[in-house]
């Protein structure tokens, strides 16, 4: 929908929160998007964002109360009910278990009694459980987002002339400006979403790696900020894929372990791990040598503010030594992911070393 149908029936002032702004006359030849809208940049962009955070806050809660939870109770009361009934057949009466149809609580011995009478659950049982619900729930939102959009990011990739193992063609035809629609809604998106993110990690329960997280969440907002407004955003879609990818593993990894499927979940571990060498430990660190090393070569460092030319020395040291710093700090996760693998090997299945929500 065009700004100029929606101000006929919103207020000028809320028009930026509903609509991409500064559209503008699409280049002559475009090397992709031929038939997109296309914009530039300017800090009424932060409405867009503000009205993805508030609408990914309410799907959020859509997701998990009224798909992902309900789903998880059903699963996990189920198993647990049925792991008692089993216990009842094999020992007899189980720790917890109380029958409502004896007086006094007083277990019968008829083994129908036994089998059908009523299941008290134990409170360190409703606990787990009910963790478990609100765990399933967060990680659900997650893996619908990390889908829907790491669809969406490989669509747009698709359609840039980049390639990951030459990414030398990141630097092609800079400064990247005027933006196709499609790339400037996907990368706004983005960027609400890491915030959405840092909002969303200091309000539910403090994991072990709190502060890694956070300085991985700051350090990529502020790099997508960077990279949209000095015109690179060919980097950071490419980059943006690469980074989604194994997200999109992660949550369904936590969810099949909620879900007490653990045969499932090492498989699904195994996958995860595998791509996560492979986009963040391969095809990213040859994103950061393409900044480091050929951005130097193939782009002159200058700014030039009216061709679009931002790409000073100071944005391309901040660039690099943030993307550096960057990559530490996946080294340091991919390092407790490998803990995590050899538990697996050796039986012990998966476990979440970055995360308090099984103590207790």
């Amino acid at each position: 929908m065009s700004n100029l149908q929606v101000s006929e029936w919103l207020p000028s002032f809320l028009v930026p929160f509903f609509t991409l702004s500064y559209p503008t006359t699409p280049p002559a030849h475009p090397d992709s998007f031929q038939d997109s809208l296309y914009y530039t940049t300017g800090i009424l962009d932060a409405c867009v964002i503000v009205s993805c955070i508030a609408v990914m806050a309410v799907l959020r809660d859509i997701t998990r109360i009224y798909l992902m939870e309900p789903f998880a109770k059903w699963k996990l009361i189920r198993d647990w009910e049925r792991s008692q009934r089993d216990k009842i057949k094999v020992n007899g009466v189980p720790r917890g278990f109380v029958s409502s149809s004896v007086p006094n609580g007083i277990v019968g011995h008829k083994n129908g009694e036994r089998e059908h009478a009523p299941l008290t659950m134990s409170k360190r049982d409703a606990r787990r459980i009910h963790r478990g619900i609100q765990r399933f729930g967060e990680q659900g939102w997650s893996f619908v987002y990390y889908t829907a959009n790491f669809t969406f990011g490989v669509y747009v990739h698709r359609n840039l002339p980049t390639r990951v193992l030459h990414p030398s063609d990141l630097w092609s035809n800079y400064p990247h400006v005027p933006v196709a629609g499609t790339i400037k809604f996907y990368y706004l998106t983005q960027i609400a979403w890491y915030i959405h993110q840092v909002v969303i990690v200091n309000t539910e329960a403090r994991r072990k790696d709190h502060v890694q997280t956070m300085a991985h969440h700051i350090i990529t907002i502020m790099l997508m900020v960077l990279t949209y407004a000095v015109n690179l955003t060919r980097i950071g879609c490419v980059s943006m894929v690469l980074m989604d990818c194994s997200d999109v593993l992660l949550p369904l990894v936590k969810m099949l372990r909620y879900l007490a499927l653990h045969s499932l979940c090492d498989v699904a571990f195994i996958i995860f791990l595998v791509s996560w060498f492979i986009t963040r430990h391969v095809l990213f660190i040859f994103v950061i040598k393409s900044i480091v090393v050929d951005s130097v070569r193939l782009v002159p460092e200058m700014w030039a503010p009216e061709r679009g030319n931002y790409y000073s020395p100071l944005v391309h040291k901040t660039m690099s030594v943030s993307l550096v710093f960057l990559q530490v700090i996946q080294v340091i996760w991919f390092a407790l992911i490998c803990r995590i693998a050899y538990r697996v090997v050796t039986g012990h299945g998966v476990t979440d070393d970055r995360s308090e929500e099984e103590d207790g």
